[in-house]
């Protein structure tokens, strides 16, 4: 019989969205802006850097849109695009360490959350002054590749049973 702390964190009803899709072609250069990618179990992303083990916990990583709102307002600024961060993908709408110990679906694409995704120190220099510490809490989740497929644009993020 589950808890009643057990049953609030198996309680996910919300879906989220897939609102920027993002891949690092090489170290050191500038993101490139998808509107869909296929994603590939012990890969990641096509054409992203990713080049870990094929169980590698750092896959493919996600932010939420509502903590690059909340960055920015640490650093005094309106707003910052989100290839600024280097993640993955950007994801509306959902609380996204409500997923720790969950698979979760995006697209035809399933993913499992493998950990917080910490900022490094290159986001003192890219934010400026501040920028490490404004990411703290903020950098998103690391995650691997269950299951291949597509995801694009506008995809729903939800839980997988």
């Amino acid at each position: 019989m589950a808890t009643p702390l057990q049953t609030l964190l198996d309680t996910l009803p919300q879906r989220g969205r897939v609102e920027w899709i993002g891949i690092r072609p090489a170290r050191g250069e500038a993101m490139q802006a998808l509107d869909r990618v296929s994603v590939t179990p012990g890969k990641g992303l096509e054409g992203d850097r990713f080049k870990g083990r094929e169980t590698s916990k750092r896959q493919v990583t996600l932010i939420q849109k509502e903590h690059l709102h909340a960055i920015a307002s640490c650093l005094q600024q309106d707003a910052i695009g989100p290839e600024v961060f280097r993640r993955n993908i950007v994801i509306s709408g959902l609380n996204l360490l409500a997923l720790k110990g969950k698979t979760f679906r995006i697209g035809s694409v399933v993913l499992e959350y493998t950990g917080l995704c910490h900022p490094c120190s290159k986001m003192e220099t890219t934010l400026g002054p501040g920028g490490y510490n404004a990411m703290r809490g903020h950098g998103g989740i690391t995650t691997r590749v269950v299951e291949g497929g597509e995801l694009a644009l506008g995809d729903t993020v939800q839980a997988h049973p």
